[in-house]
């Protein structure tokens, strides 16, 4: 045999090295664990054979502890590039048959150079997280390694799509990366993420708690509300962040693939004509209005499982990819909080920074009252979600469908935050507040006078309330002044939207010269 061939031989001897990571063993033990490998889970996400790996040889340079006799080609994370239904993207997965998928300043030089590319080509970022942490034998340079990650993270954000997947652990200094992120997503009974471990917590506060009840899918998914999406097992996560993908575009400076529409946009739901309740206080369900209105149905819902009294997510009209944000009567009677708030304003942001339009659906009677959130700032919270639909410059269609009542008017989308087109129904109540408390406030003395003259105090009231819903709780008052744009029937609403988005399509819009706002946190 040639020297060539021998050296080729070596090459492909080093290649399939490399793709067993950690080892045979390792491998089992990861299957075992109902996981499958970084590069299986690469395979899933791309297209077939569109992956192109990087430093599939670079190895760690820590003679610490024994660590000089540990070597494995890759050293724990793999990284490149692939395509998603042709589209670029760049990809790395920890690998935690290698040393957990501890990350060491190799592993972190590796996630930066794709990262770097990725900035470079305008084309998002996902990565498959499944780490014990910094690699501890290497101290300063591991923690060094954490922190150039989070540096390209924060300078990306905005500007190219950052998708994380959380498949194992994800502890310590390594949950600020998929924080910074838009998007995460965490595997349901396998992943977890918190900073500070159970055994520290039962030292620090003697709280006995396991590693799913303090950082787990579920608790993140209704709780904290830090991931997303959450899925049952890695197929099904590979599916939706294909799918999100489809929904996004690549960078700042494009639009979301458009896709092909067989659905008429002139095709009336009469059912919305009827969906509103006789009694003001009764409860419908907007998901109803959302598939209703959207192309074929298909709503892509984001957190679906925290602060459900606001709805976000992604949708289509007329084959162009959309922001929903709505209010849900059906819990909570659709109040904002804390929780909704800032739910709504990171949606908004993503919206706006990725040049994809915003349609809100608003049913909400006011913030929800109390010290609990007082105490938790729903000042500063509301506030976000104000700042982010006033500084949002995409395209924004407002349909008011009953109540929109003082701030929470202000805060989802009025006139006066820029929003291009308002829409309300005949059913739209938009006021500073409901009949009951604004007569309670205006005629407060007056059924003071009658109660003590023996007259009837509650037919007196009844009769106020009757006339200020008649002069303030319709959508004709704001119509009057151009708060609201047009008064539509329910059954036209999707048509209505594909119209306005249309005329949207060549909006310019710009914020005054700034280095950056100072959003309310």
């Amino acid at each position: 045999m040639s020297k060539q061939l021998e050296k080729i031989k070596q090459l492909i001897e080093k290649r399939e090295q490399a793709r067993i990571g950690g080892g045979e063993k390792a491998i089992e033990k990861q299957h075992a664990r109902g996981k499958y490998t970084a590069r299986e889970r690469i395979d899933m996400l791309l297209d077939e054979g569109s992956f192109e790996e990087y430093d599939m040889f670079k190895l760690h340079r820590c003679t610490n502890f024994g660590m000089e006799k540990k070597h494995y080609l890759g050293d724990g994370v793999v990284t490149g590039s692939g395509t998603i239904d042709g589209r670029l993207v760049f990809v790395f997965a920890q690998d935690f048959t290698v040393n957990g998928g501890s990350l060491s300043e190799t592993m972190a030089q590796k996630i930066c150079k794709i990262m770097d590319m990725a900035m470079k080509m305008g084309a998002p970022v996902i990565g498959i997280n499944d780490s014990g942490g910094a690699r501890i034998q290497e101290g300063i340079n591991a923690l060094a390694g954490f922190a150039e990650i989070f540096e390209r993270n924060i300078l990306a954000s905005g500007v190219i799509p950052q998708i994380s997947g959380i498949f194992g652990p994800c502890a310590g200094g390594a949950v600020y990366s998929p924080a910074l992120t838009d998007f995460t997503l965490m595997m349901e009974n396998t992943s977890y993420m918190f900073l500070t471990g159970p055994k520290v917590v039962k030292t620090v506060t003697g709280e006995d708690i396991d590693q799913e009840h303090l950082g787990g899918a579920s608790v993140h998914a209704t709780k904290s509300g830090v991931t997303h999406f959450t899925a049952s097992n890695e197929e099904e996560a590979m599916q939706m962040i294909k799918t999100l993908f489809s929904f996004i575009p690549s960078n700042n400076m494009e639009t979301a693939p458009r896709k092909k529409c067989d659905d008429p946009i002139d095709r009336m739901e009469d059912t919305l004509n009827e969906i509103i309740p006789e009694n003001p206080n009764e409860a419908y369900d907007m998901y109803k209005v959302i598939a209703a209105t959207v192309d074929n149905g298909e709503f892509f819902e984001v957190q679906p499982r925290f602060a459900r009294n606001i709805i976000v997510g992604f949708a289509r009209f007329n084959g162009q990819s959309v922001g929903i944000v709505a209010n849900q009567p059906s819990c909570y009677a659709g109040v904002l909080d804390v929780n909704a708030s800032r739910k709504g304003a990171r949606f908004v942001r993503f919206c706006d920074a990725f040049n994809i339009p915003i349609v809100s659906f608003v049913d909400v009677p006011g913030f929800l009252p109390g010290t609990g959130q007082e105490y938790n700032a729903v000042i500063l919270h509301g506030a976000q979600l104000l700042y982010a639909y006033g500084e949002a410059t995409v395209p924004k269609v407002t349909v008011t469908l009953r109540k929109s009542y003082g701030g929470s008017h202000i805060v989802m989308g009025c006139k006066q935050l820029r929003t291009d087109i308002n829409y309300a129904w005949p059913s739209a109540e938009i006021a500073v507040m409901g009949a009951s408390g604004a007569v309670a406030v205006l005629c407060a003395r007056e059924a003071k006078e009658k109660k003590e003259a023996g007259e009837d105090v509650k037919a007196f009231l009844a009769e106020k309330e009757e006339e200020y819903t008649e002069m303030f709780a319709n959508p004709y008052q704001a119509a009057k002044y151009g708060y609201i744009d047009d008064v539509i029937e329910p059954r036209n609403t999707r048509f209505r939207i594909c119209r306005a988005l249309a005329q949207l399509a060549t909006k310019r819009e710009a914020l005054p010269a700034k280095k950056h706002g100072n959003i309310p946190m």
